[in-house]
């Protein structure tokens, strides 16, 4: 068993998105002693403060397991497209229903984001509009390296395997610094 958790959430809901090939060639790249569980973003409702309690008895049953998987996690890392020059919609309702509270699982954890996109900006400006997410959460962030994988749809074959060696040493050195930020951040709670 690991000793470390990551909640791995893709961004993304389209069946073949290179966001969740990505996410699944990142668990091929983890650090010793790190495991990552994906949570998936599709079932849950629109956010709605009126079923935003703090009994998860009373929650949507979605919402309520999406929060407990993040509550299991050491820390999260988002790979996600880029819609709109920001943070799709699907992902960001996912982020309403577990940042707010004091009781949130996302209160000061761990957090890497990476994504892919058949473009050549590589979802630059979708891991900006995050920064204000994990200001607001005071969540610690992994800033470098930047996991910006453009051209994806260059970089899969058609079984869905990750082919930029390049992009895996920074990704693996990416997950090393969220590993580091993890156990830096148990020692000071």
């Amino acid at each position: 068993m690991a000793d470390i958790l990551i909640a791995g959430i893709s961004g993304s809901l389209r069946k073949d998105s290179y966001n969740t090939l990505l996410l699944h060639a990142v668990q091929k790249l983890l650090p010793d002693n790190v495991e990552m569980e994906i949570l998936s973003v599709a079932d849950l409702p629109l956010y709605n403060a009126d079923l935003d309690v703090p009994s998860a008895k009373e929650r949507p049953a979605a919402a309520a397991a999406f929060r407990d998987g993040l509550t299991r996690a050491n820390g999260i890392l988002f790979v996600s497209p880029e819609y709109n020059y920001s943070i799709p919609g699907g992902l960001k309702n996912a982020i309403d229903w577990a940042s707010r509270g004091e009781d949130s699982p996302m209160i000061r954890k761990p957090v890497s984001v990476m994504g892919a996109t058949p473009g050549m900006w590589g979802t630059v400006r979708m891991q900006l509009a995050f920064h204000a997410v994990f200001q607001y959460l005071n969540m610690i962030p992994v800033y470098k390296p930047e996991i910006l994988v453009a051209q994806a749809n260059k970089k899969f074959t058609d079984k869905g395997e990750f082919t930029d060696e390049v992009a895996k040493e920074l990704i693996k050195k990416n997950l090393e610094n969220l590993k580091a930020l993890i156990l830096k951040s148990a020692q000071t709670l």
